[in-house]
């Protein structure tokens, strides 16, 4: 197994540039604040993003809890000829990652000196500075789950091949943590509500919503609906079909993951326009 360090400050870029260096070294994993990364799917892990504190944050990303390590080390240790890259900043740091995970010793270190400009990184520490945002080297569709209610913002990654011509790397997504927040990005109940009134009464079949109800989890949302249906409908399909267009549709406009839909049907009606 081979382990390789990624070191770099605080909001130079070295989650931006993950996947790419490695890719470049030939690495199978990546670890980053705490998540375990194979390829563009987490399959390990919590987010050290996701902690309230920065000092919890710290936490999380070092492997401090016994539980959060030992979910990582069985997934490694199913890949026991694996390459790993670590992020950190500072060789200390990812050599502290790399013992609490009972990984060998640190071959290489890479620098995100190596990898990007003096101009790169300096936009890379503004954006940090300016408006707080953090990467997690991959797409923002694998991460909803782990942050729904977090402000989501997909990245493309770009590398240029030759002039005017720009080779599609991979996508990230950028988050504003807790303990970063400049403000407070929040949907209030009755949006939600608007959306799915307007899903559910422009699908066939669906009069009108007679109650609506949700309440926010730490893993996502969950909602409860009683509808008033058209007489003359198999109902089963129906629901089906209603909670499915609501799930795609809610969180496409709200990044909000969706944890569970109940829906009654309360009440039949007779749809005089058909007569």
């Amino acid at each position: 197994m081979q382990v390789v360090g990624f070191v770099g400050a605080s909001g130079t870029g070295k989650s931006h540039r993950a996947t790419w260096v490695a890719k470049e070294n030939n690495i199978e994993f990546i670890i980053d604040d705490g998540l375990l990364i194979k390829g563009n799917n987490i399959v390990g892990g919590k987010s050290a993003k996701r902690e309230i504190t920065k000092v919890g944050s710290i936490k999380r990303a070092l492997f401090i809890d016994k539980e959060h390590a030992e979910e990582v080390k069985k997934i490694i240790e199913e890949s026991p000829q694996c390459s790993i890259l670590i992020l950190g900043t500072s060789v200390g740091m990812v050599e502290a990652i790399a013992k609490n995970l009972g990984l060998p010793k640190v071959s290489r270190i890479i620098y995100i000196e190596d990898v990007a400009s003096e101009f790169e990184i300096k936009q890379a520490l503004n954006t940090r500075k300016e408006e707080g945002k953090h990467v997690i080297p991959v797409p923002t569709f694998e991460i909803k789950k782990d942050f729904s209610g977090y402000f989501l913002d997909p990245l493309q990654i770009f590398r240029r091949k030759t002039k005017g011509t720009y080779q599609l790397v991979g996508e990230k997504s950028v988050v504003r943590p807790f303990f970063s927040y400049l403000g407070r990005y929040t949907i209030s109940d009755y949006t939600i509500y608007q959306i799915v009134e307007y899903v559910t009464t422009t699908m066939e079949g669906v009069n009108r919503i007679s109650r609506f109800r949700v309440t926010n989890h730490e893993d996502g949302i969950h909602m409860e609906m009683d509808l008033v249906l058209y007489y003359g409908y198999v109902i089963r399909p129906l629901l089906t079909k209603v909670r499915d267009k609501i799930v795609e549709e809610v969180e496409w406009l709200t990044a909000l993951n969706i944890k569970s839909i109940d829906i009654t049907a309360k009440s039949l009606v007779i749809d005089d326009s058909q007569n």
